[in-house]
């Protein structure tokens, strides 16, 4: 460092600059001092949010609404769940494979095993009526966040069970991160690491599920007529995903799964924020949650939630969005009454227990022409242990990661081009992978001042016209010009971090703003902003383009100033994409990026790999198919880009 400080001395002294008498440790409580306070950031970013959630829809016609509600699930479908996933695969039919057959007490227990996608496969078990011929009702059971029981937990068999000794088909799937599929790697939040590669998350959970609806649809027992589908939590989430896309779901009980985006914005101790396929991308850019049910309609449809519920979506919280809005949609069907409500009360926690049980079997058998469907007391007796209800998957079998890497060895791109048009064009669809809009600094806020130590420094909250706010502090040697050339420094620890490149750059005689750019240091280190970060993606926005648009607009607002030239240092692989995404959008921005402890590749993503709480920002849609970083950094020229070498 004293080397370091005498090379920067005899470089100051040669250009005339005096030099501020200070040391990085001196400037750290400056660097540090809070400037956004984190519940004011929260706020703004719940308020950006919301302004983009979209009102329930509001047909005049039913006409109009079986038009409309068919382009709308065609949409879905193709552009956002099946967005990048291969066209074979999505068209492939069910491939199950039994492995065999156990006799319960008034039904039978058929172990099965299929495929979601080549290579990855996952396990069910049909509950079957005894003596079954003919034509029967069917319904698909999917899980929720159940943990290692996955589909052997004790209620879910139990209402298996009743069903099948009712008379009906009752398909037991097991889900992804649990039971048989418990794998680390099938961790849903690794679901962004499909996204990163070009493969909507949403599609391998859809695909799951789907299967499993496929093989009760061609099940030659099915009568097609009376199909349903039901489910808890990520199981009720599961439901309304696949019964409001897909119309071969007759009948449908989503329990305590969805709910509009607002309460889980405004409230979210009992809103729930859910995992990434829960706010895959996209899914609701001009719609909301509340879309799903009125695409249900005129289908017969049981909304069940619980009063007290300690995990999510109470009743009285989503009631508002999910169905009083959406049962005037049924209405003119002349199908109100077939949007079901049902509040539990007991226990009135997260659960699909006795009095759900209930409620569920009554809407069933009334909408399938059934006698009324009974759950003997003696069921617990049936109750089989995971070890018992085990299937078993190959070794080999891959995973949500393994599947993204497969599909990033797969990604094949063409060189850039040298010629201006053409790289143009590059500029446009990166504008599209990170639904880049630019930012307008709209108000600087000057928080704070000081003159110390030779250094002249000011603390500054930078509002943009977006609604969101960059923080930082600006400084600059006492009696260096406007001028002087000037550089933006990002640290992913945040500007408390950058004492050490901020005194280096003031040796120069430049001046410095070292800022903290939306969703990144000490203002935005809550455990809930990540969080929300999934539900701007699902809106149809991008944090990473947010960041960047941040970015170019406090390199405009320092040339503005009077900065003749304005150059880029970062530290940490978020602001390394960051600044190149910036660069490749305004090449010839800033004078030159240079990049401290950086990755190597955006494959180091997902080959680590990364998890999605770590680097939200990053796991862009699209984002690795378009461009690696190298490809990033071509498109930024003529901006020199530079890797520092490891200390």
């Amino acid at each position: 460092m004293m080397k370091l400080r005498q090379s920067l001395l005899l470089l100051a002294v040669a250009a005339g600059t005096a030099l501020p008498q200070t040391e990085p440790r001196y400037l750290e409580d400056i660097l540090k001092d809070e400037v956004l306070h984190p519940s004011v950031a929260l706020f703004q970013l719940r308020h950006y949010i919301l302004n983009r959630v979209a009102k329930p829809p509001a047909p005049s016609s039913a006409a109009q609404w079986t038009s409309e509600s068919k382009r709308i699930r065609d949409q879905i479908v193709n552009d956002i769940v099946f967005h990048g996933w291969p066209k074979e695969w999505i068209d492939s039919p069910p491939k199950f494979e039994d492995q065999g057959v156990t006799h319960g007490n008034g039904y039978n227990l058929r172990k099965l095993r299929y495929e979601i996608v080549p290579g990855f496969q996952s396990t069910a078990i049909l509950y079957e009526p005894l003596n079954l011929r003919g034509k029967v009702p069917a319904i698909l059971n999917v899980n929720g966040h159940v943990g290692p029981p996955g589909k052997s937990i004790e209620y879910k068999q139990k209402r298996c069970i009743t069903l099948a000794r009712n008379g009906i088909l009752a398909l037991n799937l097991e889900w992804l991160s649990f039971g048989e599929l418990g794998n680390e790697f099938n961790q849903h939040w690794y679901g962004a690491h499909l996204d990163l590669v070009g493969t909507n998350e949403l599609g391998i959970f859809y695909l799951a599920m789907r299967r499993g609806l496929d093989y009760l649809y061609e099940h030659p027992n099915t009568d097609r007529s009376r199909l349903g589908m039901t489910g808890l939590s990520g199981g009720g989430w599961q439901t309304i995903i696949l019964s409001s896309l897909d119309e071969r779901v007759r009948v449908a009980v989503p329990v305590a799964g969805f709910s509009s985006i607002v309460p889980r914005v405004e409230a979210k101790d009992h809103g729930d924020i859910g995992d990434v396929e829960q706010s895959a991308t996209d899914l609701f850019d001009g719609r909301d949650y509340t879309w799903l049910p009125a695409l249900m309609a005129p289908r017969p449809t049981m909304l069940i939630y619980n009063a007290e519920d300690d995990c999510c979506f109470r009743a009285a919280m989503v009631k508002p969005g999910v169905f009083d809005a959406i049962r005037p949609i049924f209405g003119l069907y002349g199908k109100q009454d077939d949007l079901g409500w049902h509040e539990n009360r007991d226990p009135g926690t997260h659960n699909y227990q006795l009095d759900n049980r209930v409620a569920a079997y009554e809407f069933f058998s009334r909408h399938f022409n059934l006698p009324p469907i009974k759950e003997d007391p003696g069921v617990s007796s049936e109750v089989k242990s995971y070890e018992e209800l085990a299937v078993g998957l190959p070794s080999n079998n891959l995973t949500i990661v393994g599947l993204a890497r497969m599909l990033a060895d797969q990604v094949k791109r063409d060189a850039l081009s040298f010629d201006v048009s053409a790289r143009d064009a590059e500029r446009s669809k990166l504008r599209h992978v990170v639904r880049y809009q630019a930012a307008k600094l709209d108000r600087v806020w000057t928080t704070g001042i000081s003159k110390h130590g030779g250094v002249e420094t000011k603390a500054h909250l930078l509002a943009m016209n977006d609604g969101l706010m960059t923080s930082g502090v600006w400084l600059r040697p006492i009696g260096a010009p406007d001028s002087a050339p000037a550089t933006i420094i990002l640290d992913d620890k945040g500007k408390g971090a950058t004492s050490e490149p901020v005194a280096e750059r003031l040796y120069r005689g430049e001046q410095v703003l070292a800022a903290d750019l939306p969703f990144q240091g000490d203002s935005w280190k809550q455990d809930s902003t990540w969080l929300f970060e999934q539900m701007i993606v699902t809106t149809g926005a991008r944090p990473l383009g947010i960041e960047a648009a941040h970015l170019i607009e406090l390199a405009n607002w320092m040339k503005r100033r009077g900065a003749f030239r304005v150059r880029l240092e970062t530290s940490g692989m978020r602001n390394q994409v960051v600044a190149l995404v910036a660069a490749a959008l305004e090449p010839g921005l800033f004078s030159e990026v240079m990049i401290r402890h950086g990755i190597p590749s955006l494959r180091y993503l997902v080959d680590k790999p990364v998890k999605y709480q770590d680097a939200a920002d990053l796991f862009c849609l699209d984002l690795y198919k378009y461009a690696d970083l190298d490809g990033l950094a071509a498109l930024g020229a003529p901006t020199s880009v530079k890797i520092a070498s490891a200390d």
